[in-house]
């Protein structure tokens, strides 16, 4: 008998194909999904718009008996306690993340790595009762009271630090977000310092570079692109923190003073605290107009957040 041997095929290119379909369509409902809400936000906050139009940004009242509403409040209390977020989370992710690749013993990196990182899985509603019944009393006896008792003086700045001491308001949720967003960044950062070459960081330190030198010359310029993306992802989440931020910013629609320690409102906040009970009509439209106001500063920071990146690279490319 002769022999029979399976004959090979070529590998057709059916499955790439089916592949890139369900690829290019996946791509396609995101697209969708994303238009979507943008579209449902701009007609269902459209009353509102038509009403106030551009006035409602930089308007400060918001009394909903009267029917009189303006988003200055929220959008300043959104963008001033991310700011303070980012201020204190980038150089403490920073510290944390340098720590765990280049400093920390064996021994130390997996668990304080998985403690860093279940910081992460800590509910937002949790981090707003600890920051209610425990941490507000705290801050406002020992920090809040002694700070303002040695800045109030201070011309310009001790501005930001007067006022009662009540242990809530922007500046205290501030530094909630900042602890909530402190294992995202730091995890990013220490994924991507890990992604370095080793032979990189051995030539350096070959050549008697110290370990600063070798994060600022050798590991942030190879990873500048994760670090920024680690940056804007602990920016998003502070953007759009709910629970936490209701429990402890104070939520009221005053803007009488630029003070930290005054009580104030976000639109996440204003979102979660008035929207199961608005009426149909303005009130709920102005509410959407708020929720299409963040929409739009997520947009930006992100915008902003590729631009950098574009620049940065075009920079190293010309170099």
């Amino acid at each position: 008998m002769a022999d029979t041997k399976p004959v090979m095929r070529a590998p057709g290119k059916k499955g790439d194909i089916i592949f890139a379909a369900l690829v290019r369509l996946a791509a396609i409902v995101t697209l969708l999904l994303l238009g979507g809400i943008i579209v449902s936000l701009v007609v269902a906050s459209m009353p509102s718009i038509q009403k106030f139009g551009l006035a409602f940004l930089w308007t400060r009242e918001w009394n909903a008996p009267a029917g009189q509403f303006g988003a200055l409040v929220p959008i300043y209390g959104t963008l001033v306690t991310s700011f303070i977020a980012l201020l204190i989370a980038v150089p403490v992710s920073f510290g944390i993340a340098l720590f765990l690749t280049e400093l920390a013993p064996g021994w130390l990196k997996r668990p304080l790595g998985v403690a860093i990182e279940l910081l992460a899985a800590i509910p937002s509603i949790v981090y707003g009762m600890w920051g209610l019944f425990i941490f507000a009393p705290l801050f406002a006896t020992y920090f809040q009271q002694p700070l303002g008792d040695v800045m109030s003086s201070v011309p310009f700045v001790g501005a930001l630090f007067q006022g009662p001491a009540f242990g809530i308001g922007i500046l205290a949720a501030g530094i909630i977000l900042a602890i909530m967003i402190i294992p995202y960044i730091a995890a990013v950062m220490r994924d991507v310092f890990e992604q370095t070459p080793v032979l990189m960081k051995e030539s350096a330190y070959g050549i008697g570079c110290t370990t600063w030198e070798v994060i600022w010359r050798i590991v942030l310029p190879f990873t500048k692109n994760g670090v920024i993306g680690g940056i804007m992802l602990g920016l998003g989440r502070a953007l759009g923190e709910t629970m936490a931020v209701t429990f402890i910013i104070g939520n009221t629609y005053q803007l009488d003073s630029v003070s930290l320690f005054m009580p104030g409102n976000s639109i996440t906040s204003a979102l979660a605290n008035e929207f199961a009970e608005a009426e149909e009509g303005l009130h709920t439209a102005a509410l959407m107009e708020l929720g299409l106001i963040l929409f739009v500063i997520t947009f930006i920071v992100l915008a902003c957040s590729k631009f950098m990146i574009l620049r940065l690279a075009k920079n190293e490319g010309a170099k």
